[in-house]
């Protein structure tokens, strides 16, 4: 699929205006499929690389509450929590978006493992967006500045779980200085992952108990619950 650059003054026309409003806005965006029009909410699903079976039980069950409302996924395509949210985003039939910490080429896209599920987001209409060029390969300093654009995206930002150092935290530090809702999913206390999710929430973070607290938070008339 073809790859296409966008630059900053057209974001506006492309529906991701909200990325200028953001310190050092990237000067230009490579992408490849399809944005979600204007209407459409952008929520940021972040969390550990190491998800738990519990995270990922709650991370798919939320999202699939999410099902027929204008809701467009946001993550980072990484292992974990990035790759639940992609994959239950597309079984919900919701619009998803996947940032990489790399170029949109085949060959460099990171990590390689998830280029299959990079490719069955194309395939369903969504897209994948990088400031850097597309055979740009994968870096450790990347991915806290891709971090600043998918926050930048978001109309609501959702931590399933994440260590007392984990880069998610970078993303939930993000959502504060940006304006934009944070929302932590609770943990067993003790549990390691319950670390950023906790701390998060005694600073003001939205408890998300179900589909519904999520929908409320996107100004949305609630219809679901996390049992249905």
């Amino acid at each position: 699929m073809d790859i296409r650059t966008i630059v900053q003054g057209a974001y506006g026309k492309e529906g991701i205006g909200a990325l200028t409003e953001i310190p050092q806005p990237p000067e230009a965006l490579w992408i490849r499929g399809t944005l979600p029009s204007k209407d459409i909410k952008k929520l940021v699903v972040v969390g550990s690389r190491a998800l738990t079976p519990y995270g990922e039980e709650i991370c798919e069950k939320l999202i699939q509450g999410l099902t027929g409302f204008p809701i467009s996924i946001v993550s980072g395509l990484a292992l974990g929590t990035d790759a639940c949210a992609h994959r239950a985003a597309l079984k919900a039939g919701l619009h998803t978006i996947a940032i990489p910490g790399s170029g949109l080429s085949d060959k460099v896209i990171a990590p390689q493992t998830n280029l299959g599920l990079a490719k069955e987001i194309l395939l369903a209409g969504g897209a994948l967006l990088s400031e850097h060029e597309p055979g740009t390969t994968a870096r450790p300093q990347y991915f806290p500045s891709r971090n600043r654009i998918m926050v930048g995206l978001a109309d609501a930002v959702l931590v399933i779980e994440a260590g007392e150092r984990s880069g998610t935290l970078i993303t939930a530090r993000l959502a504060s200085e940006y304006s934009r809702d944070l929302m932590c999913v609770p943990h067993r206390i003790g549990d390691v992952n319950s670390e950023g999710p906790h701390l998060f929430i005694r600073l003001g973070a939205e408890l998300i108990t179900g589909p519904d607290d999520i929908l409320e938070t996107l100004g949305f008339e609630p219809s679901h619950t996390l049992g249905a």
